[in-house]
């Protein structure tokens, strides 16, 4: 594990990305907790990060680019359209894959027993730089499941932190999770 800043990624951004396309697992900075993640399509990469959180069936998130690449890759309720607008900031919108995102993702690894899956754009750099080269991403919390997430690193659980490939450190981060709305039939507040 290599504890990193904001500024060594973007100075070494080639190698950094290099390392996330082998399927490294990252834990970064979002606007609103600590994530941790790995490329979506490295179905090694979500096995292990399934082991670190301990979590079999419940669902990952992911990150994704831009809302155009939402409206190409998902089905939802069209009527909520504008609810998208939100994006880049503080929610995941639950929506269906279509056909596209299914052929090009492990999705049974991603959801399990699922057939919806939440989607974010963090409004934060981390985000902003693999937007910029359009890497889809795992995004949860930095906490084994059931416990609290991460704000900084003083209150990491230390066996997420020894399986851990890459740290990007932050500071603290001091706001709650996303706020979780599906889009699917009805506008609906999963979390808020």
């Amino acid at each position: 594990m290599k504890i990193i800043n904001k500024q060594e990624f973007l100075q070494n951004k080639e190698f950094y990305i290099k390392e996330i396309k082998n399927g490294k697992i990252f834990i970064y900075p979002t606007d609103t907790i600590y994530g941790i993640g790995c490329d979506a399509k490295n179905e090694e990469s979500i096995k292990k990060l399934r082991e670190i959180k301990q979590r079999d069936k419940k669902p990952f998130s992911i990150i994704v680019p831009s809302i155009k690449w939402i409206n190409e890759n998902t089905e939802y309720n069209k009527q909520f359209k504008k609810e998208l607008n939100k994006l880049p900031g503080k929610f995941t919108f639950i929506l269906n894959p279509n056909q596209k995102l299914k052929a090009k993702y492990p999705l049974k690894l991603l959801i399990p027993e699922r057939k919806n899956i939440g989607i974010r754009i963090p409004n934060n750099w981390f985000s902003q730089e693999l937007s910029k080269i359009n890497i889809i991403f795992v995004t949860t919390s930095v906490n084994i499941t059931g416990e609290k997430h991460m704000t900084n690193l003083k209150n990491i659980n230390k066996e997420i932190l020894s399986k851990a490939d890459y740290i990007i450190n932050d500071g603290t981060i001091d706001n709650k999770p996303s706020t979780i709305i599906s889009l699917i039939k009805n506008k609906k507040i999963i979390r808020k």
